[in-house]
Protein backbone atom coordinates (compact mmCIF):
# COMPACT_ATOMS: atom_id res chain seq x y z
CA UNK A 1 0.00 0.00 0.00
CA UNK A 2 1.15 3.50 -1.07
CA UNK A 3 2.27 5.63 1.74
CA UNK A 4 1.38 9.35 2.31
CA UNK A 5 5.03 10.29 1.15
CA UNK A 6 4.26 7.93 -2.29
CA UNK A 7 1.29 9.78 -2.95
CA UNK A 8 3.05 12.99 -2.49
CA UNK A 9 6.22 12.01 -4.46
CA UNK A 10 3.23 11.04 -6.88
CA UNK A 11 2.33 14.19 -7.46
CA UNK A 12 5.97 14.91 -8.75
CA UNK A 13 6.49 18.13 -7.01
CA UNK A 14 9.78 19.16 -8.48
CA UNK A 15 6.96 20.12 -11.45
CA UNK A 16 5.40 21.93 -9.47
CA UNK A 17 6.97 25.20 -10.17
CA UNK A 18 5.86 24.93 -13.87
CA UNK A 19 2.52 25.75 -12.62
CA UNK A 20 3.13 28.15 -10.28
CA UNK A 21 5.84 30.41 -12.11
CA UNK A 22 3.47 31.35 -15.18
CA UNK A 23 0.63 32.86 -12.44
CA UNK A 24 3.72 35.29 -10.93
CA UNK A 25 4.38 36.56 -14.54
CA UNK A 26 0.77 36.38 -15.35
CA UNK A 27 0.33 38.87 -11.87
CA UNK A 28 3.23 41.24 -12.01
CA UNK A 29 1.88 42.39 -16.00
CA UNK A 30 -1.64 42.45 -14.58
CA UNK A 31 0.48 44.79 -11.72
CA UNK A 32 1.86 46.55 -14.66
CA UNK A 33 -1.06 48.08 -15.69
CA UNK A 34 -2.81 48.42 -12.41
CA UNK A 35 -4.90 45.74 -12.32
CA UNK A 36 -3.35 43.03 -9.81
CA UNK A 37 -5.59 41.04 -7.39
CA UNK A 38 -4.25 39.25 -4.96
CA UNK A 39 -7.29 36.50 -4.18
CA UNK A 40 -7.72 36.29 -8.10
CA UNK A 41 -3.88 35.75 -8.16
CA UNK A 42 -3.70 32.73 -5.77
CA UNK A 43 -7.27 31.28 -7.01
CA UNK A 44 -5.11 31.49 -10.38
CA UNK A 45 -2.52 29.91 -8.48
CA UNK A 46 -4.78 26.87 -7.06
CA UNK A 47 -6.21 26.31 -10.20
CA UNK A 48 -2.46 25.76 -11.87
CA UNK A 49 -1.42 23.24 -8.88
CA UNK A 50 -4.00 21.41 -9.31
CA UNK A 51 -3.91 20.84 -12.60
CA UNK A 52 -0.45 19.96 -12.86
CA UNK A 53 -0.76 17.68 -9.60
CA UNK A 54 -3.62 16.33 -11.72
CA UNK A 55 -1.59 15.73 -14.96
CA UNK A 56 1.17 14.09 -12.81
CA UNK A 57 -1.37 11.60 -11.62
CA UNK A 58 -3.03 11.09 -15.05
CA UNK A 59 0.04 10.59 -16.49
CA UNK A 60 1.30 7.81 -13.74
CA UNK A 61 -2.16 5.81 -14.40
CA UNK A 62 -1.93 5.77 -17.73
CA UNK A 63 1.82 5.00 -18.49
CA UNK A 64 1.47 2.90 -15.56
CA UNK A 65 -1.68 0.48 -17.18
CA UNK A 66 0.31 0.51 -20.64
CA UNK A 67 3.45 -0.52 -19.13
CA UNK A 68 5.56 2.30 -20.03
CA UNK A 69 7.42 2.88 -16.61
CA UNK A 70 8.13 -0.54 -15.48
CA UNK A 71 11.91 -0.01 -16.44
CA UNK A 72 12.48 3.62 -15.23
CA UNK A 73 15.38 5.78 -14.07
CA UNK A 74 13.56 7.87 -12.11
CA UNK A 75 11.67 7.57 -9.24
CA UNK A 76 9.41 4.68 -8.76
CA UNK A 77 5.67 5.44 -10.18
CA UNK A 78 2.64 4.48 -7.94
CA UNK A 79 0.99 2.08 -10.80
CA UNK A 80 3.78 0.78 -12.95
CA UNK A 81 6.00 0.55 -9.34
CA UNK A 82 2.15 -1.65 -8.05
CA UNK A 83 2.39 1.21 -4.82
CA UNK A 84 -1.04 1.94 -5.56
CA UNK A 85 -4.11 0.45 -7.41
CA UNK A 86 -4.66 1.75 -10.52
CA UNK A 87 -8.43 2.92 -10.11
CA UNK A 88 -6.91 5.10 -6.98
CA UNK A 89 -4.45 7.07 -8.80
CA UNK A 90 -7.33 7.90 -11.83
CA UNK A 91 -9.67 9.10 -8.64
CA UNK A 92 -6.78 11.16 -7.62
CA UNK A 93 -6.02 12.82 -11.00
CA UNK A 94 -10.36 13.07 -11.45
CA UNK A 95 -10.41 14.90 -7.72
CA UNK A 96 -7.21 17.30 -8.46
CA UNK A 97 -8.72 18.00 -12.01
CA UNK A 98 -12.13 18.58 -10.19
CA UNK A 99 -10.48 21.18 -7.23
CA UNK A 100 -9.02 22.52 -10.63
CA UNK A 101 -12.60 23.34 -12.07
CA UNK A 102 -14.13 24.25 -9.00
CA UNK A 103 -11.30 27.07 -8.68
CA UNK A 104 -11.29 28.38 -11.98
CA UNK A 105 -15.09 28.63 -11.50
CA UNK A 106 -15.19 30.61 -8.56
CA UNK A 107 -11.94 33.38 -10.26
CA UNK A 108 -13.88 33.57 -13.47
CA UNK A 109 -16.84 34.53 -11.52
CA UNK A 110 -14.63 37.07 -9.59
CA UNK A 111 -13.28 38.13 -12.79
CA UNK A 112 -16.51 38.08 -15.16
CA UNK A 113 -14.38 36.36 -18.00
CA UNK A 114 -16.92 33.34 -18.61
CA UNK A 115 -15.33 32.98 -22.16
CA UNK A 116 -12.20 31.68 -21.00
CA UNK A 117 -14.38 29.05 -19.53
CA UNK A 118 -13.65 27.04 -22.68
CA UNK A 119 -9.86 27.70 -22.80
CA UNK A 120 -10.48 25.65 -18.93
CA UNK A 121 -12.29 23.20 -19.95
CA UNK A 122 -9.73 21.98 -22.67
CA UNK A 123 -6.93 22.66 -20.49
CA UNK A 124 -8.10 19.48 -18.56
CA UNK A 125 -9.16 17.53 -21.62
CA UNK A 126 -5.32 18.34 -22.67
CA UNK A 127 -4.25 17.34 -19.21
CA UNK A 128 -6.03 14.05 -19.50
CA UNK A 129 -4.73 13.54 -23.54
CA UNK A 130 -0.98 13.76 -22.58
CA UNK A 131 -1.10 10.47 -22.16
CA UNK A 132 -4.01 9.06 -21.85
CA UNK A 133 -7.16 8.14 -24.18
CA UNK A 134 -6.50 6.24 -27.51
CA UNK A 135 -3.93 8.13 -29.38
CA UNK A 136 -2.12 10.14 -26.25
CA UNK A 137 -0.33 13.35 -28.06
CA UNK A 138 2.55 12.61 -25.32
CA UNK A 139 3.50 9.09 -27.50
CA UNK A 140 3.14 11.50 -30.72
CA UNK A 141 6.18 14.14 -29.88
CA UNK A 142 3.29 16.97 -29.27
CA UNK A 143 3.71 17.14 -25.70
CA UNK A 144 6.15 19.99 -25.95
CA UNK A 145 3.18 21.97 -28.15
CA UNK A 146 0.21 21.76 -25.65
CA UNK A 147 2.84 22.73 -22.14
CA UNK A 148 3.72 25.04 -23.81
CA UNK A 149 0.06 26.48 -24.91
CA UNK A 150 -1.38 25.55 -22.01
CA UNK A 151 1.30 25.93 -19.10
CA UNK A 152 2.77 29.36 -21.41
CA UNK A 153 0.35 31.29 -23.15
CA UNK A 154 -2.47 30.46 -21.39
CA UNK A 155 -1.21 29.78 -18.36
CA UNK A 156 0.51 33.18 -18.04
CA UNK A 157 -2.04 35.74 -20.15
CA UNK A 158 -5.19 33.91 -18.61
CA UNK A 159 -4.01 35.33 -15.37
CA UNK A 160 -3.35 38.88 -16.23
CA UNK A 161 -6.75 38.67 -18.46
CA UNK A 162 -8.92 37.93 -14.91
CA UNK A 163 -6.96 40.35 -13.12
CA UNK A 164 -6.76 43.82 -15.40
CA UNK A 165 -9.25 42.81 -18.42
CA UNK A 166 -6.44 43.32 -20.61
CA UNK A 167 -2.75 41.54 -21.27
CA UNK A 168 0.03 43.68 -22.77
CA UNK A 169 2.33 42.83 -24.92
CA UNK A 170 5.14 42.34 -21.79
CA UNK A 171 2.46 39.52 -20.95
CA UNK A 172 2.45 37.99 -23.77
CA UNK A 173 6.37 38.46 -24.29
CA UNK A 174 7.04 36.55 -20.49
CA UNK A 175 4.18 33.98 -21.63
CA UNK A 176 6.01 32.69 -23.96
CA UNK A 177 9.56 32.40 -22.05
CA UNK A 178 7.96 30.92 -19.51
CA UNK A 179 6.28 28.36 -22.16
CA UNK A 180 9.73 27.48 -23.18
CA UNK A 181 11.20 26.62 -19.66
CA UNK A 182 7.62 24.72 -19.25
CA UNK A 183 9.15 22.54 -22.50
CA UNK A 184 12.33 22.52 -21.73
CA UNK A 185 11.21 21.06 -18.34
CA UNK A 186 9.86 17.94 -20.37
CA UNK A 187 12.31 17.68 -22.62
CA UNK A 188 14.84 17.49 -20.04
CA UNK A 189 12.59 14.54 -18.22
CA UNK A 190 12.33 12.69 -21.57
CA UNK A 191 15.90 13.27 -22.66
CA UNK A 192 16.33 11.02 -19.48
CA UNK A 193 13.29 8.50 -20.86
CA UNK A 194 14.52 7.86 -24.24
CA UNK A 195 16.24 4.61 -22.99
CA UNK A 196 12.73 3.23 -21.70
CA UNK A 197 10.50 5.07 -24.02
CA UNK A 198 12.07 4.10 -26.94
CA UNK A 199 11.30 0.28 -26.96
CA UNK A 200 7.81 1.19 -24.99
CA UNK A 201 6.74 2.83 -28.31
CA UNK A 202 6.53 6.25 -26.68
CA UNK A 203 7.61 9.03 -29.47
CA UNK A 204 7.73 11.68 -27.50
CA UNK A 205 10.18 14.89 -29.47
CA UNK A 206 13.81 13.74 -27.18
CA UNK A 207 12.89 10.45 -28.70
CA UNK A 208 11.95 11.65 -32.38
CA UNK A 209 14.97 13.85 -32.42
CA UNK A 210 17.50 11.92 -30.88
CA UNK A 211 19.81 12.44 -27.53
CA UNK A 212 22.11 15.57 -29.19
CA UNK A 213 19.71 17.25 -30.99
CA UNK A 214 17.26 17.32 -27.94
CA UNK A 215 20.18 18.56 -25.74
CA UNK A 216 20.26 21.70 -27.94
CA UNK A 217 17.05 22.36 -28.06
CA UNK A 218 16.77 22.00 -24.46
CA UNK A 219 19.73 24.87 -24.23
CA UNK A 220 18.01 26.49 -27.16
CA UNK A 221 14.89 26.82 -24.94
CA UNK A 222 16.40 28.17 -21.82
CA UNK A 223 18.40 30.93 -23.74
CA UNK A 224 15.78 32.24 -25.64
CA UNK A 225 13.59 32.18 -22.62
CA UNK A 226 16.13 34.44 -20.89
CA UNK A 227 16.52 36.88 -23.77
CA UNK A 228 12.56 37.22 -23.90
CA UNK A 229 12.61 38.54 -19.99
CA UNK A 230 15.63 40.80 -21.21
CA UNK A 231 12.88 42.37 -23.74
CA UNK A 232 10.58 42.93 -21.45
CA UNK A 233 12.72 45.41 -20.28
CA UNK A 234 12.11 47.72 -22.91
CA UNK A 235 8.98 48.63 -21.38
CA UNK A 236 9.60 48.04 -17.96
CA UNK A 237 13.07 48.65 -16.64
CA UNK A 238 13.38 46.38 -13.71
CA UNK A 239 12.81 43.59 -15.93
CA UNK A 240 16.27 43.35 -16.21
CA UNK A 241 15.97 41.38 -12.69
CA UNK A 242 15.78 38.56 -14.73
CA UNK A 243 19.32 38.25 -15.11
CA UNK A 244 19.91 37.15 -12.00
CA UNK A 245 18.41 33.77 -13.11
CA UNK A 246 20.78 33.27 -15.79
CA UNK A 247 23.53 31.71 -13.38
CA UNK A 248 20.82 29.15 -12.56
CA UNK A 249 20.14 28.30 -16.22
CA UNK A 250 23.83 28.11 -17.07
CA UNK A 251 23.80 25.34 -14.38
CA UNK A 252 21.18 23.85 -15.90
CA UNK A 253 22.91 23.15 -19.22
CA UNK A 254 26.19 22.12 -18.43
CA UNK A 255 25.03 18.65 -17.57
CA UNK A 256 23.02 18.39 -20.55
CA UNK A 257 25.64 19.33 -22.91
CA UNK A 258 27.89 17.77 -21.28
CA UNK A 259 25.83 14.11 -22.00
CA UNK A 260 24.57 13.35 -18.26
CA UNK A 261 22.20 10.83 -18.30
CA UNK A 262 20.14 8.65 -15.91
CA UNK A 263 19.52 9.82 -12.26
CA UNK A 264 22.14 12.82 -12.60
CA UNK A 265 19.29 14.24 -15.16
CA UNK A 266 16.76 14.23 -12.37
CA UNK A 267 18.84 16.65 -10.63
CA UNK A 268 18.63 18.42 -13.77
CA UNK A 269 14.78 18.05 -13.66
CA UNK A 270 14.85 19.76 -10.45
CA UNK A 271 17.38 22.80 -10.86
CA UNK A 272 14.99 23.68 -14.19
CA UNK A 273 11.65 23.94 -12.29
CA UNK A 274 14.11 26.04 -9.53
CA UNK A 275 15.37 28.07 -13.11
CA UNK A 276 11.59 28.39 -14.06
CA UNK A 277 9.94 29.99 -10.37
CA UNK A 278 13.26 32.18 -10.80
CA UNK A 279 12.45 33.45 -13.47
CA UNK A 280 8.67 34.21 -12.53
CA UNK A 281 9.65 35.48 -9.70
CA UNK A 282 12.30 38.02 -10.93
CA UNK A 283 10.70 38.68 -14.11
CA UNK A 284 7.03 39.08 -12.52
CA UNK A 285 8.81 41.57 -9.88
CA UNK A 286 10.39 43.79 -12.36
CA UNK A 287 7.11 43.95 -13.84
CA UNK A 288 5.26 44.88 -11.63
CA UNK A 289 7.34 47.49 -10.17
Amino acid sequence: MARIADWIEGARPRTLPAAVAPVLLGSGAAAQVGGFSLPRALLAAGVALALQVGVNYANDYSDGVRGTDENRTGPQRLTGGGLAAPGRVLAAALASFGVAAVLGLVLLALSGAWWLLAAGALAIVAAWGYTGGRRPYGYLGLGEVFVFAFFGLLATAGTTYTQAATVPWTGWVAAVGVGLIACALLMVNNIRDIPTDTPAGKRTLAVRLGDRPSRVVYVAMLGVALALGIACALAAPLALLVILAAPLIVACCLPVLRGRTGRDLIVVLRNTGFAQLAYGILLGLGLAL
